[in-house]
């Protein structure tokens, strides 16, 4: 597809509560509604048995079966201007069950910028604490894994052989890129 000129207008094809779909030129697309955008958590537990991170699994409706993910959520659903960092917080919590210490923001990256204009902030969590059972709100029925890190591929492997979907962000776990700092 062609770049659309510059002063080209963009169309909105339809709008949901989360997501809107838009034209411009002959270019589709798909963004977030109301400017909100995702935090994305890479939590990390050093222990007397190693170094583990924390996974979830849910069942996503658009595949249809469940996901390997990296525990995440909306930033600015419910409250606007609300921090990346604070969504972290929550979501880290409300999904995992545990807190941490340390957090260090990594930066903003976009999920599939050829047809979707999300970003998501990357967050490292370090010094966790268990605090409760997680499993998210609502209806999320999200399960929590504590993988080592040293059987991360293994961990990923039997999960797609089970039929789970593998989110992109957990192959920079395959690649080791951020566990260094």
């Amino acid at each position: 597809m062609a770049r659309p000129a510059p002063d080209a207008p963009i169309e909105t094809r339809w709008e949901g509560k989360f997501v809107t779909v838009k034209q411009q030129g002959t270019w589709e697309y798909v963004s977030r509604s109301r400017g909100i955008h995702a935090a994305v958590i890479l939590a990390m537990d050093e222990a007397a048995d190693g170094r583990h991170v924390i996974l979830v699994e849910q069942f996503r409706v658009p595949m249809g079966r469940n996901c390997i993910e990296l525990p995440a959520g909306l930033v600015g659903d419910d409250t606007a201007g609300e921090a990346a960092e604070i969504a972290a917080e929550r979501e880290l919590e409300e999904e995992t069950g545990y807190r941490a210490a340390n957090w260090r923001t990594v930066g903003e990256f976009f999920s599939s910028p050829g047809m979707v204009s999300e970003s998501f902030t990357l967050l490292v969590a370090k010094d966790l604490t268990k605090v409760g059972e997680g499993g998210g709100v609502d209806s999320e029925d999200i399960v929590v894994h504590r993988v080592p890190l040293a059987g991360i591929a293994d961990f990923v492997a039997a999960k797609r052989a089970e039929g789970c979907g593998i989110d992109v962000r957990v192959a920079m776990l395959l690649a080791g890129g951020l566990l260094g700092g």
